[in-house]
């Protein structure tokens, strides 16, 4: 797939000034149902190697699913025999994972992918009922010999659930981030309504919307014809520069949702 022609995906600097993050709901890693489901976790290989992030932050993925490995035992690639959070990272990136939810044939819940090195990985179940299993992956990582915190969000489909999820999202960084230290929450808000700026403003995080006003909002769902933001990055000490979401058919055939990018740097 010609991921990086196709999405125009805007060159890493490559300098030490500047963070490049992404946040990616990856779908599990399989698209479709029925005789049309399809493994798409090869291509998102391809797809996050292409994004060039220091850091990223994925959202509903595998590490293990019997049924679909059973599946996609037979097709040309088959079902990685590793979990998906190491079968996505590049090379010489550190991986973090913890799962949300326990289903019937497996498991699956937040990644953090690293180019730089991360320390103690934690992990704080913010569920709100019992059919929805949500948690915060929290990972900090070393970059330019400062600590940054990195908290990865999945949170629930009903907006009173996503304002109570705010609060122990509060609760948890109060308790285990210090309170001057750069810090970084991306990941699927499901926010159809755009709600939780000033919940997460009174937690000290702004959103990533970059130097141009005019990208404040950059939909990344459904994948295909985008119209919701769904997919966030928020900051507290370290600024944003930049946002960018990657569009072509090829980046829309591998999950419902598309990545967000963002440039950060040092104030």
């Amino acid at each position: 797939m010609k991921l990086l022609q196709s999405s125009l995906l805007p060159p890493h600097t490559g300098l030490h000034d500047r963070l490049r993050i992404a946040t990616y709901n990856i779908h599990k890693g399989v698209r479709g149902v029925g005789p049309g489901k399809r493994l798409e976790i090869h291509n998102l290989g391809l797809g996050v190697e292409a994004l060039d992030a220091d850091v990223v932050f994925l959202q509903e993925v595998r590490l293990s699913h019997r049924g679909d490995a059973r599946h996609f035992d037979r097709t040309w690639f088959g079902w990685p025999e590793q979990g998906q959070a190491d079968f996505l990272a590049p090379e010489g990136y550190s991986v973090a994972y913890r799962t949300n939810a326990v289903t019937r044939h497996g498991e699956h819940g937040n990644a953090l992918l690293s180019r730089w090195p991360i320390g103690d990985i934690g992990h704080h179940d913010v569920s709100d009922h019992r059919f929805e299993q949500r948690g915060l992956l929290h990972v900090p990582v070393q970059w330019q010999g400062r600590e940054v915190h990195a908290v990865v969000a999945h949170l629930g489909l009903i907006h009173a659930s996503r304002v109570r999820q705010i609060q122990r999202l509060a609760d948890f960084i109060a308790a285990a981030v210090p309170a001057n230290a750069a810090l970084v929450v991306a990941g699927d808000f499901n926010d159809w309504g755009e709600k939780l700026d000033g919940p997460m403003a009174e937690c000290g995080l702004a959103r990533a919307v970059g130097d141009d006003p005019r990208a404040a909002r950059r939909p990344t769902f459904p994948s295909r014809v985008p119209v919701f933001a769904l997919d966030r990055i928020y900051t507290r000490v370290l600024e944003c520069r930049s946002t960018f979401v990657p569009r072509s058919a090829s980046w829309a055939r591998m999950s419902d949702h598309l990545p967000l990018v963002a440039e950060l740097e040092w104030p």
